[in-house]
């Protein structure tokens, strides 16, 4: 039996298979990457003909381990932590520009670290203490007025500098000629 219209009868209608979303999305994902290889997309990608680096053990948080190791994150138990962020604070408050800025900065380092004095311990013991907020606003206006006055320092001396080895071309000393007369 054919069809009225004259091409050979079929016994596959699309129509009449009913898929899951997951595997119409499995699909169109094969669909979208056969057309972006004949298109070329995926020729001469960095890596192209490399091994991989893969495992000899099957470890389930593989991925994670290379995000961490292709990306140079660090992650440390919240005690060391905060014993890095003590060591880089003064650092960064020399950075802020205002008083309040440095305030808002050394209560948010006490924040956290109140936070983690109640949280139960994970990793080594935290000994990290919170800052008193008027010492360290105090000691960031005394390192501050200090490398103020070291530019100054530095400034005058590049200025008596310039001014000693400015000279006009009739305040240089005339060279010896090649001939030998003076």
């Amino acid at each position: 039996m054919e069809p009225e219209s004259g091409t050979p009868f079929t016994f596959y209608d699309p129509a009449a298979i009913a898929f899951d979303t997951e595997t119409v999305i499995a699909l169109l994902a094969d669909l979208q990457i056969r057309r972006a290889i004949e298109r070329g997309e995926f020729d001469n990608l960095p890596g192209s003909g490399k091994p991989l680096d893969l495992p000899d053990v099957h470890d389930p948080d593989w991925w994670f381990k290379n995000l961490v190791k292709r990306e140079g994150l660090v992650l440390l138990p919240p005690s060391v932590q905060l014993r890095r962020d003590d060591a880089a604070l003064d650092a960064e408050l020399d950075a802020l520009g205002n008083e309040a800025a440095v305030r808002r900065a050394v209560e948010q380092f006490n924040e956290s670290v109140i936070r983690a004095r109640y949280e139960p311990p994970a990793g080594p013991p935290l000994i990290t203490m919170p800052r008193d907020v008027e010492a360290t606003v105090q000691a960031w206006t005394d390192r501050r007025t200090a490398r103020a006055e070291q530019a100054r320092r530095k400034a005058e001396g590049v200025t008596r500098l310039t001014e000693r080895t400015r000279r006009g071309w009739w305040c240089r000393r005339p060279r010896a000629s090649s001939r030998g007369v003076q």
